[in-house]
């Protein structure tokens, strides 16, 4: 059983997201705990990339990201993972930097401070050089980045196939038993 937090930022790529929130309900019985923080700009890029906002119908309780008494704002409340999908570069820099200047940043802190899973899922490309380094950075740090690049070999057939290959990998980064494409099986 794991308490999550997933934050949702501005960067392109919100069919990640929404891939990512139904997978958590289908696993259910693995979470004790599930928060979720959106930025407006979020809600913004998920209304024009999927044409809907049923951003805020998943389960799981909201929090907004002035909210600083979420529980995942402190390392007390003992989350076990944080995913930010997608994250933009924007967001990736400010933890990079130590900034907690909203729940996002502050969650993340928090995840990195006590050792446990911090995701990123970047989504932009092409990476210059500032992005690298707060790549590394926030790897050093023991955060995980995990390029939204979809695998292939398992031949997914949409985009919706192809976008879940990288939640697949996530879920399991995130240490939830499921059933997936593995190389190597038939």
């Amino acid at each position: 059983m794991k308490k999550i937090a997933v934050a949702i930022t501005g960067a392109s790529g919100s069919i990640y997201a929404r891939l990512l929130l139904q997978k958590l309900e289908q696993l259910k019985e693995q979470i004790t705990e599930l928060s979720l923080v959106m930025t407006d700009n979020a809600k913004q890029v998920w209304e024009t990339e999927l044409g809907d906002n049923n951003y805020n119908s998943f389960s799981g309780k909201y929090f907004s990201t002035k909210d600083f008494m979420a529980p995942f704002a402190s390392g007390s409340a003992k989350y076990d993972a944080m995913i930010i999908v997608p994250c933009s570069m924007g967001t990736m820099g400010r933890i990079a930097s130590g900034i907690s200047n909203d729940l996002i940043t502050r969650g993340a802190d928090v995840m990195l401070k006590e050792r446990k899973k911090l995701i990123l899922v970047i989504r932009d490309t092409p990476y210059n050089l500032v992005h690298i380094r707060n790549m590394e950075t926030v790897t050093l740090a023991g955060g995980i980045i995990c390029p939204a690049s979809p695998s292939f070999y398992s031949k997914p057939q949409t985009i919706e196939q192809a976008a879940a290959t990288v939640v697949d990998r996530v879920i399991d980064l995130a240490g939830f038993d499921i059933s997936s494409f593995r190389w190597g099986s038939k």
